[in-house]
């Protein structure tokens, strides 16, 4: 380092906490967005909701990216199109599922992805994950187990075994990403913007289908001031603004940066939820929620930074 940039340890700290900041609010949007789809979401109103929140996104990412869009070749839609496919199942579980559970068990539960994808790449490439992350995943379970059983030893709800499949197919989700070669090195907004757009070509389908609920039209008309505010803070903040916001930061900062504060997003689904929402957990969950924090936060670290 030049001498002549003496005063950089005052610059310095500033300058991290600005690109810091952001990169957390994000954490705190994606906390919050569990409480918001459950405020707003029912069995019969899933699949509109979904179809709503992403045609406000969709166009907006299209038409910011449309030259690298149109450089994509035919492998790299191929290959975003079946990740599309994916994340339409993700998001279809973690919708379904946090109307059927507490949003502080949804954001609690899904934070296990930082658990199963290192178990699930170990398994796939045959290699022994260190003995401190296996205890952090232990330490993870068994939080889980005691925050989805804090009303008395009974079968997990329906919504706590979504999350739990969410979670899942996150890890599906983010091992195709890092093994479909045909992706490797294309522009991540184009990318983004054909797994969205077959997310919500999956959601388009299935609104057809009868029994699958309300037509988003008819969710949409029905919709009042506050429902509508809550479907732009979810299209606007916890989609498009988080986007951005990564691809910004990391540019600015480190991907293992970025990843440990977006890492914090259980603790802020489980505030939303007993702050906001209302939400009890009882000393065995309370118990729970503090192992699944500190079980992921130490399998993050167990783990090591990922490959780029």
């Amino acid at each position: 380092m030049s001498s002549i940039a003496a005063p950089a340890p005052a610059l310095v700290p500033r300058r991290a906490w600005l690109t810091d900041l952001p990169v957390l609010l994000v954490a705190v949007f994606w906390g919050a967005s569990y409480l918001a789809a459950k405020d707003i979401t029912t069995g019969h109103t899933v699949v509109a909701v979904l179809v709503l929140r992403f045609a406000v996104v969709l166009p907006v990412l299209a038409v910011a990216g449309w030259r690298r869009l149109r450089a994509l070749d035919a492998a790299q839609w191929r290959g975003a199109g079946l990740l599309g496919l994916v994340l339409g199942g993700i998001f279809l579980l973690e919708t379904y599922g946090v109307v059927h559970t507490s949003a502080t068990n949804a954001g609690l539960i899904i934070s296990l992805t930082m658990i199963f994808t290192p178990l699930a790449e170990a398994v796939i490439t045959r290699t022994r994950p260190p003995g401190t992350f296996v205890a952090a995943a232990g330490l993870s379970v068994s939080g889980v187990v005691l925050l989805t059983q804090s009303g008395g030893f009974t079968a997990p709800s329906a919504g706590d075994l979504l999350m739990l499949l969410a979670a899942l197919a996150r890890t599906v989700h983010v091992l195709a990403m890092a093994r479909i070669k045909a992706l490797r090195g294309a522009d991540s907004l184009s990318l983004t913007t054909v797994q969205l757009g077959g997310a919500v070509a999956v959601f388009a389908v299935l609104a057809t289908l009868p029994g699958t609920g309300s037509a988003p039209w008819a969710v949409a008309a029905g919709f009042g001031p506050r429902a509508w505010a809550t479907l732009l803070f979810l299209a606007v903040f916890c989609t498009l603004v988080a986007f951005f916001v990564q691809m910004w930061a990391v540019r600015l900062t480190s991907p293992s940066r970025v990843g440990l504060l977006l890492g914090t997003e259980p603790l802020w689904a489980a505030t939303a939820g007993i702050v906001i929402g209302g939400e009890h957990l009882g000393p065995a969950g309370a118990l729970g929620a503090v192992l699944v924090l500190a079980g992921t936060a130490w399998g993050r670290r167990a783990a090591g930074p990922r490959p780029g």
